[in-house]
């Protein structure tokens, strides 16, 4: 056993990410490939592979100030030259209001790479080479996974991993290392660091004066201080700081002005650091809202890659079909680690939970109940599973999840209908993978709540219709499925996709509820008839969704307007959820629509192209952008979810697998090592909304690995067919 677990936990950090000066030295080709880092507290950093800003949330450390999630924008910028043999290298590039891009340091950008998540550039000067780091911190603390799960559960791999290889580290203070070292051992040299700071939301901008902070300067460093909002501290490794207090003006934001936003910033100048560069020792800076922040860059650096070993370790031991994972399926499993954040609530210490996506979402229920087996079940992280299943349970109210999860002082949102059915799939795909029936019994009352109060009816007209079986809801004003675009507020509110009645994913979520009730109810000998009986009514209903126009499935039933007939991806969910109300024939007959008209390389669009109201191109300020969001778009968390379909009814796991590799390519674009929120329906595809999505990488390692789990047992086992 010990031989086994050493060959399986030593895994090599992905490196297959990289540039040359094709990229690095094309200005718009560097400024579209973005690196994210997250530190697990709901604090990020993020930059261009060029080193210029272009959105407004691009910063070297944005941080919740105001826990659990209202962050703010910290430090923006640490503009480093280098001054070698006389002569003066500028290591950074600004773009300006003017449309200059001065200086063009991004020209002496040799290479760029992700090393495993930590982005690493590479300066050309002459015969010289200095490389830069800029990474998070990670490992405050430890937490240990629990070494048993459950009957049945993978208790004797995490054992396994906890004895080979102690504890996985936690992440830690909100602090951003960036670190310098040349490459040539007869050479030194001497870095000069503007320190750019701010104060404002991470949604907003900052006109000139816009906050005042107190610097002040010691033996150590800088503090920023501002009263009642952050202290900031800045360290030099070899080196010092001195104060300043200069603005930076107009910082010109095109990814903003796309998006039809406020497209210029300001940041105020608060000192430069002297650093001494050489050969084989790392000089730089610690950015930190802790007075305590270690100035030891090479531990600093050692704990950040044993994160990202310790997550690929994990993945490997636990799950073991990710022991020969290809490169690019790694790059997923260290994405899917910057999602799961710590979310401390009353009663709840230990709660965890899952920011939909970088850089402008919070937690929102319904993505992290999709997104939960994808991030933890897949990973290996039984805990986290545990431990957010049980954050949200305290949150179920009149049967409802809520959408959007209250930040500190706010109550939650819940106009969402879909958000507990996912709740229940998060619960079924847990117990599966863990046999934790301990934790299914401490929740199942709130599990029998939702049912209850689904059938009997709950807010926005979320009741079982007694006639079908099926689930109705909606209201007029009110967005409640998925597809929850709306533009302006209340009361002329625009809702984009409404979609009131009894939508078709809605009620396959409902069917796959029930059935999963059902089948805890009989695991924890509590009665089952019940919920056995509403999902047969479901199944009877759920034959009026069949749509013998298209050959598949109605997108709503019972709306305003009748039986809405649009081809949209929703009807997927009837075949790629383990249950299903639909026979064979039908299910293929799904598949073979989607295919035919929703299927891209990315994902599923929207809307077919063939409808009056699609939109091929995701742009434009917020109206249109918003009226575009689910008429068109490419979305990429349907891509596992269409590939798990495929394989139901055609049985070839390998084929269907196959058909998630162009993410591969899509990892070197956009969000670096991660999936984009969205595409363009019309090709190229082009990436779109949110760079880097909990759910796009979630839904991909979870199909990955299901699919693969199927693979090698077709391969060993020939004659099987279809799940």
């Amino acid at each position: 056993m010990k031989a086994e677990i050493k060959t399986l936990v030593q895994p090599a950090l992905p490196a297959y990410i990289r540039f040359g000066r094709e990229i690095c030295g094309d200005l718009a080709a560097a400024e579209s490939r973005e690196w994210w880092l997250a530190n697990g507290r709901g604090a990020y950093a993020a930059g261009t592979v060029a080193g210029t800003l272009t959105r407004r949330y691009h910063g070297l450390l944005v941080a919740p100030v105001h826990p659990p999630l209202g962050r703010m924008l910290v430090v923006a910028k640490a503009d480093a030259t280098l001054m070698l043999d006389g002569v003066e290298y500028p290591l950074f590039s600004n773009r300006w209001a003017s449309g200059e891009v001065t200086p063009a340091g991004y020209k002496l950008i040799e290479s760029f790479r992700l090393d495993g998540r930590m982005p690493v550039w590479r300066y050309r000067l002459g015969a010289a080479c200095v490389e830069m780091r800029v990474w998070m911190e990670a490992c405050a603390d430890t937490v240990p996974e629990r070494s048993e799960v459950g009957a049945g559960g993978a208790g004797g791999e995490a054992s396994a991993l906890d004895a080979a290889h102690g504890t996985l580290p936690r992440a830690g203070a909100d602090t951003t290392y960036v670190a310098f070292k040349l490459e040539d051992t007869a050479l030194k040299g001497e870095l000069r660091i503007k320190l750019l700071v701010n104060a404002r939301d991470h949604h907003a901008s900052t006109p000139v004066g816009g906050f005042d902070p107190q610097i002040a300067s010691d033996a150590s460093g800088l503090k920023i201080t501002l009263p009642d909002t952050f202290d900031l501290r800045v360290q030099a490794r070899h080196g010092a700081i001195r104060a300043e207090r200069n603005w930076y003006e107009n910082f010109d934001l095109p990814v903003e002005r796309e998006r039809g936003l406020p497209d210029r910033d300001n940041h105020l100048c608060v000192g430069e650091a002297w650093l001494d560069v050489q050969a084989g020792e790392w000089s730089g800076l610690v950015l930190s809202l802790s007075d305590d922040a270690s100035p030891d860059l090479d531990e600093a650096m050692r704990r950040f890659h044993t994160r990202d070993l310790a997550q690929l370790r994990r993945a490997q031991v636990q799950i073991p079909e990710f022991s020969e994972a290809p490169d690019w399926v790694g790059q997923l499993l260290l994405a899917s680690d910057s999602f799961i954040f710590q979310r401390p609530r009353p009663g709840v210490p230990d709660g965890e939970s899952v920011i939909a996506g970088y850089p402008w979402f919070g937690d929102w229920g319904r993505d992290t109940m999709i997104a939960l087996p994808g991030l933890t079940l897949a990973t290996g992280r039984y805990d986290s599973a545990r431990r957010i299943l049980a954050t949200f349970a305290r949150f179920v109210d009149q049967g409802m999840l809520p959408n959007v999860f209250p930040g500190a002082g706010d109550r939650p949102d819940y106009n969402s209908v879909d958000a507990a059915l996912w709740y229940i799939e998060a619960w079924r795909a847990y117990v599966e993978t863990t046999g934790d029936l301990a934790a299914l019994r401490e929740s199942f009352a709130a599990l029998e709540g939702i049912i209850d109060w689904h059938v009997r009816g709950t807010r926005y007209g979320i009741k079982v219709d007694e006639a079908d079986g099926l689930l109705r809801a909606g209201e007029p004003g009110v967005q409640l499925t998925w597809m929850d675009a709306k533009v302006g507020e209340w009361p002329s509110a625009w809702v984009v996709t409404p979609r009131i009645g009894k939508p078709v994913e809605i009620n396959a979520l409902w069917y796959n509820a029930l059935i999963a009730m059902a089948s805890f109810a009989e695991r924890l000998r509590r009665p089952a008839a019940e919920y056995r009986r509403l999902a047969s009514r479901a199944r009877d209903g759920f034959a009026r969704f069949l749509n013998s126009h298209t050959g598949g499935l109605y997108d709503v039933l019972d709306g305003p307007d009748g039986n809405d007939g649009s081809v949209r991806p929703n009807q997927i969910f009837a075949v790629s959820l383990p249950a299903s109300a639909l026979d064979e024939y039908t299910q293929r007959r799904v598949v073979e629509l989607c295919g035919r008209e929703l299927f891209t390389s990315y994902g599923l669009r929207s809307l077919s192209p063939a409808h009056p109201d699609y939109k091929g191109v995701y742009a434009g300020g917020v109206r249109e952008r918003d009226g575009a969001y689910h008429q068109g778009p490419v979305w990429a968390w349907l891509l596992g979810h269409f590939a798990l379909a495929e394989f139901r009814v055609l049985g070839d796991a390998a084929a269907a697998q196959r058909r998630l590799e162009p993410l591969r390519d899509h990892l070197m674009d956009a969000a670096l090592g991660s999936v984009s929120e969205i595409f363009d329906g019309d090709t190229p595809h082009a990436p779109r909304g949110a760079p880097s999505q909990a759910w796009s990488v979630a839904c991909t390692l979870e199909a990955w690995w299901r699919l693969e789990r199927a693979r090698r047992v077709q391969v060993s086992m020939p004659a099987s067919g279809p799940l």
